[in-house]
């Protein structure tokens, strides 16, 4: 029941333009994080994500589309308005989804260049450790507040992981600690819409994927900020790519 009402949380979050943006961040070097992919939709950012091999991308589940015909990753991009020289648009091939939590791989139709401007991020171990009260960053092209507009550069935001039990506490049964964690918000710095599938990343590890936020409030005091672990499901995502056809 629990991973049923998840899903269902998560599809609400989208259809009310919650699948997340940077608040109260900056502007990060341009091409310093050749791992970052747009998502886009007939040319239109819609989540991001992470480039964990060549031809491999990992995201949210909740960006896919049914309606959407055109699905691409544009990766190497800084300015995202802006067709630069830098970026790769490369379509997708198939969507791997998740049967039960908002995690996705995305199979690209060619494989991406590796080079100075685009690059594979190392996915973590898998009992890898993540304490609690450490300095994460996320970026993304989402709004810059709530229900501002998005950007068309690459920002990034430094939050602190939160305790399991506090995540828990305020998201009662839609989060699992298990396979779930968690970034309080000071009202100023949030992931916001846009996001959705953006990496966080602790201490150099790629330790998580940004999921949900509480509905029309990205930057609510009251409820952390939740994203899929990532060493949680390291046996899915390499049983998927390794037999994926």
């Amino acid at each position: 029941m629990l991973l049923c009402v998840y899903v269902w949380l998560s599809f609400v979050l989208l259809s009310e333009g919650l699948d997340s943006g940077i608040v109260g961040g900056k502007e990060v070097k341009p091409h310093s994080r050749k791992h970052m992919a747009s998502l886009q939709c007939r040319r239109q950012h819609m989540c991001g994500g992470a480039l964990i091999k060549d031809n491999y991308v990992l995201t949210s589940k909740h960006c896919y589309h049914k309606t959407c015909n055109i699905f691409e990753v544009v990766l190497g991009a800084h300015n995202i308005t802006q067709r630069e020289d830098s970026q790769q648009i490369i379509q997708v091939e198939k969507f791997i989804q998740h049967p039960h939590y908002d995690i996705m791989l995305l199979k690209l139709k060619a494989k991406a260049e590796l080079n100075r401007f685009v690059g594979v991020i190392d996915l973590p171990q898998i009992n890898e450790k993540i304490p609690a009260l450490v300095n994460c960053t996320i970026a993304g092209w989402g709004m810059k507040k709530p229900g501002g507009t998005a950007s068309s550069v690459l920002n990034e935001v430094t939050l602190k992981l939160q305790f399991s039990f506090e995540c828990k506490n305020k998201w009662k049964e839609y989060f699992n600690s298990e396979k779930m964690i968690c970034t309080p918000s000071d009202g100023i710095k949030a992931f916001c819409q846009g996001d959705s599938g953006s990496p966080l990343i602790c201490e150099s590890e790629f330790i998580g994927i940004a999921a949900y936020t509480y509905p029309n409030n990205c930057s609510s005091k009251k409820y952390p900020e939740v994203y899929m672990k990532i060493p949680a499901f390291l046996p899915w995502i390499e049983h998927k790519v390794k037999n994926s056809v």
